[in-house]
């Protein structure tokens, strides 16, 4: 496993990239050095040609506390600021990754984890976790903008105003997590998604992905002018071709 930089810990196997929050101590809290660890480990998979998909997880029985208050202890205004842009950089690097991004989350996550997570394409999370926005608790403002765009505006402030803990059951109601799985199955659950993305073509993967996130940003018709970009430069790509071929083979097997 290479790092970048003690707190995030990456290892790339067979396509698969693993991203690990690594401050078990301090409850993997997001502090300056991690942000930027973060941003560069994603940043570097997002060139990465060997990489097809990135599981995002964490070391420790939580996912992430939040950030880290402690090294705010004796800063000025000025020195907070770049900091809260360093976690902007980190959570936008890794919603920019043109590689599938899925986070497995386990234990609590609060505050800035919960930006990581809804940073990533989906969540996969044991129905152990929990989820907690307490920024305006902690006289901070955050997660204003990603879990109202998740989740919706009257839930988001419902959370946000009261700093209660949401289960996982909830989370995967409102669509916060896409998956629930035992805590005993999430790193199974994990390895068997990150499996079926990896088997399917990479710019397939890519075109998709890029076409629901700017699709998001527009009406239909615009979404609809996307989706045929992306299906003219996939064929242009010619890859389709082994796909059809691979169906083919597959429905071939099935009827004997």
């Amino acid at each position: 496993m290479t790092d970048s930089g003690t707190e995030v810990l990456v290892e790339i196997a067979d396509g698969i990239a693993s991203v690990v929050l690594n401050r078990p101590r301090a409850r993997n809290g997001l502090n300056l050095s991690m942000c930027r660890a973060l941003r560069s480990a994603f940043e570097q998979l997002d060139s990465a040609d060997d990489v097809r998909v990135v599981l995002l997880r964490a070391n420790g029985p939580v996912f992430c506390a939040g950030a880290d208050l402690k090294e705010r202890v004796g800063r000025d205004a000025s020195w907070v600021r770049r900091r809260r842009q360093a976690s902007f950089a980190a959570y936008e690097a890794v919603e920019r990754c043109s590689k599938p991004v899925v986070a497995l989350v386990q234990g609590p996550v609060v505050g800035s984890g919960g930006e990581i997570a809804m940073s990533c394409d989906f969540v996969v999370a044991s129905s152990a976790a929990t989820f907690r926005f307490p920024e305006p608790h902690w006289g901070t403002v955050g997660a204003t903008q990603r879990l109202q765009r998740v989740i919706g505006r009257a839930r988001a402030k419902e959370l946000l105003f009261t700093n209660r803990v949401m289960s996982a059951e909830e989370a995967h109601r409102v669509g916060l997590v896409a998956r629930l799985v035992e805590p005993d199955r999430l790193d199974a659950a994990g390895a068997e998604v990150a499996a079926a993305i990896a088997a399917a073509p990479p710019l397939a993967i890519a075109l998709t992905k890029q076409a629901v996130d700017l699709g998001a940003e527009t009406d239909l018709d615009r979404g609809i002018r996307i989706e045929m970009a992306a299906i003219e430069r996939n064929l242009a790509d010619g890859g389709w071709r082994t796909g059809v071929a691979h169906f083919s083979g597959s429905a071939e097997t099935a009827e004997d």
